[in-house]
């Protein structure tokens, strides 16, 4: 027995001769919030689908919510939230039809309570009667949440749940996942916004398969022994090109009129700098990395597996 909501190791999912899911190890306590980072197609879906019981593992072993990951997974599903990627619900149902028709799937008691508890919970009590394919996309993320937490579920998956939604939105999103978690659900949430993995008690990236890097945000910027600079001055943004191939530099980006660039030997991305024609007007100054650009350069050290199998 483990006091962890997610315990599980050595994962291991393939298709044909392709690996999707690399021995992949997950502990992860009750109530926190972890985020999957990982370019397309690199497993993190699949992660999560082994995790709450919608695929068996070819091999690996491993609890969630106290229950075997291979027996248990009839009981692991009826105490999971899945949001997907694309929205799941009705759209020629309303928003209230929806919610009732998912808990009569579970088979929940005070169906009505239940249902006005979410509306309310989720500010969607004035929008009741809308069709849910007449709503925008946050108001079908809000829909879709309050549909994954109805049955009150101790696990919560959240597959990209943000995508193409906007800033407002996106931020009552994340204080409602947090106000959840604070009552003890665990939450496991792919997404590729670096704002989003910030507010994650910790994350794990995963690139082909295989996960590459786990902690806090913190750890895994630290972990990582990136050096960064930051150019400043009239068109230090426009050497971004002359810096992305360069020897060392693992990411050069603009940002608005200033250019930041890393990589993993500080000799080395100096040395491309120095190449430069020199420009009096453009300073040059030590930076901090960024989350994103441990993403850059572990995207660098990774094997897109897709012509696999």
């Amino acid at each position: 027995m483990t006091d962890n909501a997610i315990d599980v190791h050595g994962l291991v999912k393939r298709y044909g001769r392709r690996t999707v899911v690399d021995h992949v190890d997950m502990t992860l306590a009750p109530g926190r919030i972890c985020g999957f980072l990982g370019p397309n197609g690199s497993g993190k879906t699949t992660t999560l689908r082994l995790i709450c019981g919608l695929l068996t593992p070819d091999e690996g072993t491993g609890t969630v919510l106290g229950q075997d990951l291979i027996t248990g997974h009839d009981i692991i599903k009826r105490q999971t939230g899945y949001m997907t990627q694309k929205f799941g619900l009705y759209e020629d149902l309303s928003i209230r039809e929806n919610l009732e028709f998912v808990g009569r799937i579970y088979g929940l008691d005070r169906l009505h309570t239940r249902v006005d508890a979410a509306l309310d919970r989720l500010g969607l009590a004035t929008r009741q009667t809308q069709l849910a394919g007449a709503l925008s996309g946050g108001w079908k993320q809000r829909l879709s949440l309050a549909a994954c937490v109805l049955h009150e579920p101790r696990l919560l998956l959240l597959d990209e749940p943000t995508a193409g939604v906007d800033p407002k939105a996106r931020r009552a999103f994340w204080d409602e996942i947090h106000a959840l978690a604070a009552t003890g659900i665990t939450v496991l949430v792919s997404t590729h916004y670096m704002d989003e993995a910030e507010r994650c008690h910790e994350i794990a990236y995963i690139a082909y398969g295989k996960v590459m890097a786990r902690g806090t945000s913190d750890e895994v910027i630290a972990t990582a022994n990136l050096a960064a600079w930051r150019a400043t001055g009239p068109g230090a943004d426009r050497l971004a090109p002359m810096l992305t191939n360069a020897p060392g530099v693992t990411a050069a980006a603009a940002f608005g009129a200033t250019l930041h660039v890393c990589g993993p030997d500080p000799a080395k991305v100096e040395a491309a700098i120095a190449a430069l024609h020199p420009n009096p007007e453009i300073v040059w100054e030590r930076a901090e990395p960024t989350l994103e650009d441990v993403f850059i350069h572990l995207m660098s050290l990774s094997t897109d597996n897709a012509g696999d199998g």
